[in-house]
């Protein structure tokens, strides 16, 4: 870029260039410099105050004011005023609508009669005139065309409006509405705070009187202690009658105790002696461990005895006092396991042959199996219980794979699978059932029925008779929390 400035000298014009200065320069001042005349006509230049630019009180109100801007937010009272300013001008525009269609309609009827008047000229004139009058018609006509058409654009616009109108009616009755919910919400928060504060006053009110007297309280009470220390210092030196009446009075209780223990094992040692009798003349007795992990058989005690094989067997149980029996379904072998839910209660088996039938039972009650309590315990820290299992049988079917499955007992339900195969899965329901298994065989203290749902069940051989007996009683106490008594067929009046 060259700038052209021109110098007469002698009568000519002479051109000279200079080199432009960029846009991107940045000076230092935005104001010519000031000069001073030092000694010898030296020129100085004055030193610029440094600009120190605005001061921090106002940089933050700047930046307040800014933020404040930023996070306004419109409420719901600046809606509804605008809604009514929006109302008011809509129903200016519809009210300038109704004014248009007076001048549209002697728009039509001026036109008409202007038509009319070319057409009666048109009838008289002749040549070049009557053409020209016919061109006029036309733009008459075209004109009536054009009217027609911003009518119907005012119809349309007119439609709009109405239903802008409607439309900003309604809004501006809810922004009303919620004009109203909103105050009577803050309302109630005021009402609110203004209760939390009171509170808040009595409290701390009640808190010094409370700190006033626990200083007093605090002396009466090591008074207090001070007092009943002295007396039983006195009573410990002079000991009373009424203390030896106390000392006599606890060691017959004491006795009385132990004598109670000793003639509830008396009871339960002549219950068993009449039983042992009773078994000693019959032609069948149990042989086994009475307690929870172990098996119970009948066995033939008498050359007289019918085999078993020819005999149709039912276990039952019976109640502490042996008044009631209860019959356990499915228990028809001559092999029974007992599970926790026999624990304290004697165990009868009714064997009958040709008409004839014998009864046994066992000499005491069925006993707890050592360790099972602790056991449980510490299996019902867990959330969710993995044991091995072998599918004896499924659906009343003996099942061939003798593959380890995994069966899980948790809080809301239980289930058997192998790996990613699902066999069943429920959660605790009325129609779950769950019990030792009741048919029979080596494997019957290690082996339990469980019935997902009607229709499907299978028989669960465990590694041990502690984990199936554990197994058993966390799902009962899982099934309880859910407000479901699992037990086996019938069980349900013995939980």
């Amino acid at each position: 870029m060259t700038k052209v400035s021109p110098e007469f000298v002698g009568g000519e014009v002479q051109m000279y260039t200079f080199k432009s200065v960029s846009a991107d320069v940045s000076f230092a001042s935005n104001q010519f410099p000031k000069y001073k005349l030092g000694p010898d006509f030296q020129i100085l230049e004055e030193a610029l105050l440094e600009n120190k630019g605005p001061s921090l009180k106002e940089v933050v109100e700047e930046e307040t004011t800014r933020l404040t801007e930023q996070h306004k937010r419109l409420s719901v009272r600046d809606l509804a005023s605008k809604f009514d300013k929006n109302l008011s001008s809509a129903a200016k525009l519809a009210n300038e609508a109704k004014l248009r269609d007076a001048p549209s309609l002697e728009g039509h009827v001026l036109l008409k009669k202007l038509r009319d008047a070319l057409e009666t000229l048109k009838g008289r004139l002749a040549g070049r005139n009557k053409e020209d009058v016919e061109i006029a018609i036309a733009m008459v006509e075209a004109l009536a065309v054009r009217l027609t058409q911003k009518e119907g654009d005012l119809i349309q616009e007119k439609f709009e409006v109405n239903k802008l109108v409607s439309i900003l009616k309604q809004a501006s009755e809810d922004a009303k509405k919620l004009v109203n919910q909103e105050r009577s919400f803050a309302c109630a928060e005021i009402e609110s705070a203004r209760a939390v504060v009171q509170r808040i006053g009595e409290a701390l009110e009640e808190q010094e009187i409370n700190s006033q007297v626990s200083g007093k309280q605090q002396e009466v009470e090591e008074l207090m202690e001070e007092i009943q220390e002295a007396r039983r210092i006195r009573v410990l030196h002079q000991p009373s009658k009424v203390m030896d009446m106390e000392h006599e009075l606890r060691a017959l209780r004491i006795q009385l105790n132990e004598k109670s223990v000793v003639s509830f094992k008396l009871q339960n040692e002549l219950a068993m002696s009449k039983r042992t009798e009773q078994n000693k003349s019959q032609l069948y007795r149990i042989i086994g461990s009475e307690s929870v992990g172990s098996i119970l058989r009948i066995q033939p005690c008498s050359d007289e005895a019918v085999d078993l094989s020819k005999c149709s067997i039912q276990w039952y149980r019976l109640s502490s006092e042996c008044s009631r029996r209860e019959p356990i379904l499915g228990a028809d072998k001559s092999v029974y396991a007992p599970e926790p839910i026999d624990v304290g209660r004697v165990l009868e088996a009714d064997i009958v042959s040709n008409g004839l039938k014998a009864s046994v039972t066992t000499i005491g009650q069925i006993d707890q199996a050592a360790g099972l309590g602790n056991y449980v315990e510490t299996l019902l820290r867990k959330s969710n219980t993995e044991f091995s299992v072998v599918i004896a049988q499924m659906n009343g079917r003996n099942y061939s794979s003798r593959s380890i499955h995994s069966f899980h007992v948790g809080k809301m339900r239980m289930k058997l699978n192998k790996g990613w195969i699902t066999k069943a899965r429920d959660s605790y329901s009325g129609s779950m059932q769950l019990c030792g298994f009741r048919g029979g065989g080596n494997s019957a203290a290690k082996s339990l029925f469980w019935q997902p749902r009607k229709g499907q069940s299978f028989v669960l051989v465990f590694d041990s008779e502690r984990e199936r007996n554990g197994a058993l009683v966390v799902a009962r106490k899982h099934a309880l929390e859910c407000n479901v008594n699992l037990a086996g067929p019938d069980d349900d009046a013995l939980l």
